[in-house]
C-alpha cells in the first residue's frame, strides 16, 4: 500500500499554472483546455492498456525516479490483472498527474475502491485542486482529515487552498496542524509563512521561513517567501540576497525574479528592475504581477506607452487584474486626464471593493472636499476591519490628506503620523551619523580646487540642466515651467549621478578622500556618456532638464564633468518643506522621510553641502530660485530661470498648467492648476505637533 499522501505534494506542484500554456499541446492556456472549470462526468472505469508485464516493473521505484510514462503503462497493465486495486488507481492518478494529464477519473477509481483511505481523498482534492475545482478539492481534504484527523498532507494542501482563497486565518490555522502533526514538515513552515506575510506579520513570517531552512537549506520557495517577508521589513539587502539564492537553487523560478525586481525599483535602480521583471515573463508569460510590475517600473522611467502595453498584457493574462487598471490610473493622472484616471480607479474599485491602492488613488487626483464625505467613511471602515501595514499606511496617508483639505488639521496629523509609523516598520533605519560622515567626505573630496581644475577632455555641452533642493522643494514646478518652452526638454528624474555619487562615497569612513576624487580621463568620460543618454532621450532640445532633487549631492562631480551645464537650486521654507515631506510616501530609498527627527536632520545636512557647494562653484553656475518668491512673481523669475540657461523668453512658461507632458512625481496634480499660495506657511496649522522641525527656522 502507498503510504497516505506520498505522492500527494503541494496544489500546482504537478501541473503548470491556470494562465500557464496548456501542457496537451493545444497553444491554449490551461485553465481554458484541460484545466477548464467542468462538472464531473460519470465515472467509467478507464480500459487499462496492457502494454509489458508487470512482474517485471517496480512500480515504486518508477515513482521515485519520475519516469512517469513507464509508470502509467506498467499501473495500466497491472490493473488489467487487478482492476479493483485502489494503490494502483492511485500510483495511476499521480503519473498522469506528473504528465500534465488528466488524473481526476483514475484518483475518483481509487477512492471508490479505497473510501476509508485518507491518503487516497488528499491527492483526489489535489487533482480536483489543479482543476480550479477548490470548494470540491476543500472537500476531499475535509473526507480526509474525517478519516485521519492527522493527516499532515491534508492539513498542509488545505493551508494552500486557503491561500488561494485569500483565507488567511484559515490558511494560518490548517498550516499549524499540519506541523502539529509532523513538526518537521518544511513546507509547511513556508505556507505558515505566506499567510503571515500576507496578514502582515512579518517578523512571524521570517521566523516560520528560517524555520523551514533549518530543515531544507536548499529551498528555493522557502527563500522567496523570506525574501518578501525582509522586504516589508525593510531590510531591502537581506531581501535581494534571499531572492537571489532562490535563484541559484532554481534559475526559472519567475515569481523570484519577480520579486528580486520589486526589490530593485524600490531601492530606484529601475534599469535593473525592468530587466528583472523581463526575465520574469520570458520564464512565465502569463504571470500578471510580473506585467504589472513592469509597468510600474517603466511609468517611473517616464515611458508610458511601454508601461501602457504592459498593463494591457497583463488584462489579457487576467481582465481581472486590479493592479493593472490602478497603473493604468497612474498613467492617465501622469498626464493630466483625471477623470480618465478617476474612471479606470472606479473600475479596480469594481472589482476589488477593499482595494487600498484605487481608494488611495482617488484622493490624489484632486483636492478633497466636505463632499467627499462617503470616500472618507469607506476608508475609515476599510482600516477598521483590519488590513496589512502597508495598505493601511497607503490609506492612512489619502485620509490624512483628506482631512488637510477640509481643515481638520488635528486628524490630519494623526493620519500622517500613523502613516509614518507604519511606513517606518518597512523601511531601513536612518542612519545620521552616516549621512554626516558622507557629507563630510563630500565637502572634502569636492573643493574648490578639484572640482574647478581645468579638464581639457571633459565636454563643453550647454545642454544640460539641473534643478536640484530637497524634496516637495518645488523641483517640479520648475521643471515644468522650463519643459513648456519650445526649446526646453523635460527629462524628469535620471538617476545617472546619484549611482556614481553612490558607489563613490559608499565608505564615508575613509578617511583618504583621494579615493574618492575621480581621475580626469573618468570624468570625461561620464560628461560624454550623460550627453550621450541626453541625446537618446531629445536629440533636438537645446536644453533638457533633469531635476532629480538629491543631485545636489552630486553637483560638484557634475561640474567637474560638465563645466557647461547651468543649475538652479530651489529653495523653499525648510519647514513647510519638511512637513509636505512627512505628508507623503517615497520609496525605501529615503530612509529620513518618516521621523520628523530624521527630517530636521537630513535638511541640515542639505543645507551645510548646499552652503559648501556656493563657495565652491563658478559665478554664474548656480541660481537660486526662493519658491516662494516663485509664486508670488511668476513671470519675473521665469525671466530670470530662462535667462539663466540661455534660451529666449516664451509666455508658454507662465501656462505651464496647459503643458500635456507626463509628470510622475506627487506634484502632478499641482503643476497642472494655476499657482496658488496657500501651502506656503502651512506648517503653522501644525506647528504644536511638529517640535522637531521647528528649530530649523533659523535656516530661513
Amino acid at each position: 500500500m502507498i503510504a497516505a499522501g506520498a505522492p500527494s505534494g503541494s496544489l500546482g506542484s504537478v501541473t503548470p499554472g491556470r494562465n500557464d500554456a496548456c501542457p496537451c499541446g493545444s497553444l491554449r492556456r490551461y485553465k481554458d483546455c484541460c484545466g477548464r472549470l467542468a462538472g464531473v462526468a460519470p465515472v467509467q472505469r478507464p480500459a487499462p492498456e496492457p502494454t509489458a508485464s508487470p512482474r517485471t516493473v517496480d512500480l515504486q521505484a518508477l515513482l521515485e525516479g519520475g519516469r512517469y510514462a513507464e509508470l502509467e503503462s506498467a499501473v495500466r497493465v497491472a490493473l488489467a490483472a487487478q482492476p479493483d486495486s485502489a494503490p494502483l488507481w492511485q500510483l495511476l492518478g499521480v503519473a498522469c498527474a506528473r504528465q500534465g494529464k488528466d488524473a481526476l477519473a483514475a484518483l475518483e477509481w481509487a477512492v471508490r475502491y479505497a473510501p476509508e483511505d485518507a491518503g487516497v481523498h488528499v491527492n483526489l482534492g489535489n487533482a480536483l485542486g489543479r482543476l480550479g475545482r477548490l470548494e470540491d478539492a476543500a472537500a476531499s481534504y475535509a473526507r480526509a482529515l474525517k478519516l485521519d484527523s492527522r493527516s499532515a498532507e491534508a492539513h498542509h494542501n488545505l493551508a494552500e487552498l486557503h491561500l488561494e482563497c485569500g483565507r488567511l486565518e484559515e490558511a494560518l490555522e490548517s498550516s499549524r496542524e499540519a506541523l502539529r502533526s509532523r513538526p518537521g514538515f518544511p513546507e509547511a513552515h513556508v505556507n505558515e509563512a505566506r499567510a503571515l506575510l500576507r496578514l502582515g506579520r512579518f517578523a512571524e513570517a521570517v521566523r516560520s521561513c528560517r524555520r523551514a531552512l533549518a530543515l531544507k537549506s536548499a529551498f528555493a520557495e522557502a527563500h522567496n517567501t523570506l525574501g518578501s517577508a525582509l522586504l516589508e521589513l525593510g531590510r531591502p539587502e537581506e531581501a535581494m540576497d534571499a531572492f537571489r539564492r532562490a535563484l541559484e537553487l532554481k534559475a526559472d523560478f519567475a515569481e523570484a525574479h519577480a520579486n528580486l525586481a520589486q526589490a530593485l525599483r524600490g531601492m530606484g535602480e529601475l534599469d535593473a528592475a525592468v530587466a528583472g521583471y523581463r526575465h520574469a515573463l520570458g520564464i512565465k508569460p502569463h504571470l500578471a504581477l510580473a506585467h504589472t510590475g513592469l509597468a510600474t517600473a517603466l511609468r517611473l522611467q517616464r515611458r508610458g506607452e511601454a508601461a501602457e502595453a504592459s498593463c494591457r498584457e497583463a488584462l489579457t493574462v487576467d481582465p481581472t487584474c486590479e493592479g493593472a487598471f490602478v497603473v493604468l490610473a497612474e498613467l492617465r493622472a501622469d498626464c493630466g486626464q483625471f477623470a480618465a484616471a478617476e474612471e479606470l480607479l472606479r473600475r479596480a474599485i469594481s472589482i476589488n471593493p477593499a482595494s487600498a491602492e484605487a481608494w488611495a488613488g482617488l484622493a490624489r487626483l484632486r483636492r478633497m472636499t466636505p463632499a467627499d464625505g462617503a470616500w472618507l467613511a469607506t476608508t475609515q471602515r476599510l482600516v477598521e476591519q483590519g488590513l496589512s501595514p502597508q495598505r493601511e499606511m497607503l490609506l492612512r496617508f489619502a485620509m490624512g490628506k483628506y482631512c488637510d483639505e477640509v481643515r481638520n488639521f488635528a486628524a490630519a496629523f494623526a493620519n500622517y503620523q500613523r502613516a509614518n509609523e507604519l511606513a517606518k516598520r518597512s523601511a531601513p533605519a536612518h542612519d545620521r551619523d552616516a549621512l554626516a560622515r558622507r557629507v563630510d567626505l563630500i565637502i572634502r573630496a569636492h573643493g574648490a580646487a578639484w572640482v574647478n581644475e581645468p579638464r581639457d577632455a571633459v565636454p563643453r555641452s550647454e545642454r544640460p540642466v539641473f534643478i536640484v533642493g530637497m524634496l516637495r522643494s518645488g523641483t517640479t514646478l520648475a521643471e515644468q515651467i522650463l519643459a513648456s518652452h519650445p526649446a526646453v526638454f523635460g527629462a524628469g528624474e535620471l538617476t545617472f549621478w546619484s549611482g556614481i555619487t553612490g558607489a563613490t562615497f559608499a565608505d564615508a569612513s575613509d578617511p583618504d578622500v583621494t579615493r574618492a576624487r575621480m581621475s580626469d580621463a573618468r570624468v570625461a568620460a561620464l560628461g560624454n556618456d550623460y550627453l550621450q543618454r541626453l541625446e537618446r532621450l531629445s536629440p533636438h532640445a537645446r536644453r533638457v532638464v533633469d531635476k532629480l532633487p538629491t543631485n545636489f549631492l552630486s553637483l560638484g562631480l557634475i561640474r567637474a564633468a560638465l563645466p557647461g551645464a547651468r543649475i538652479i537650486h530651489l529653495r523653499r521654507d525648510p519647514i513647510d518643506t519638511c512637513l509636505s515631506i512627512y505628508f507623503q510616501h517615497f520609496e525605501v530609498a529615503n530612509t529620513y522621510t518618516h521621523d520628523l527627527g530624521d527630517l530636521a536632520h537630513y535638511y541640515r545636512e542639505y543645507w551645510r553641502l548646499m552652503a559648501h557647494w556656493r563657495t565652491v562653484l563658478p559665478e554664474g553656475t548656480l541660481l537660486e530660485v526662493p519658491y516662494e518668491a516663485l509664486v508670488s512673481d511668476l513671470r519675473g523669475w521665469v525671466g530670470r530661470m530662462l535667462e539663466f540657461i540661455g534660451v529666449p523668453w516664451s509666455s508658454k512658461c507662465l501656462d505651464f498648467e496647459l503643458t500635456t507632458r507626463p509628470v510622475v512625481t506627487a506634484s502632478r496634480w499641482q503643476v497642472r492648476q494655476k499657482l496658488f499660495g496657500s501651502s506656503i506657511g502651512r506648517w503653522r496649522h501644525y506647528e504644536r505637533f511638529i517640535a522637531p522641525l521647528l528649530s530649523l527656522r533659523e535656516l530661513c
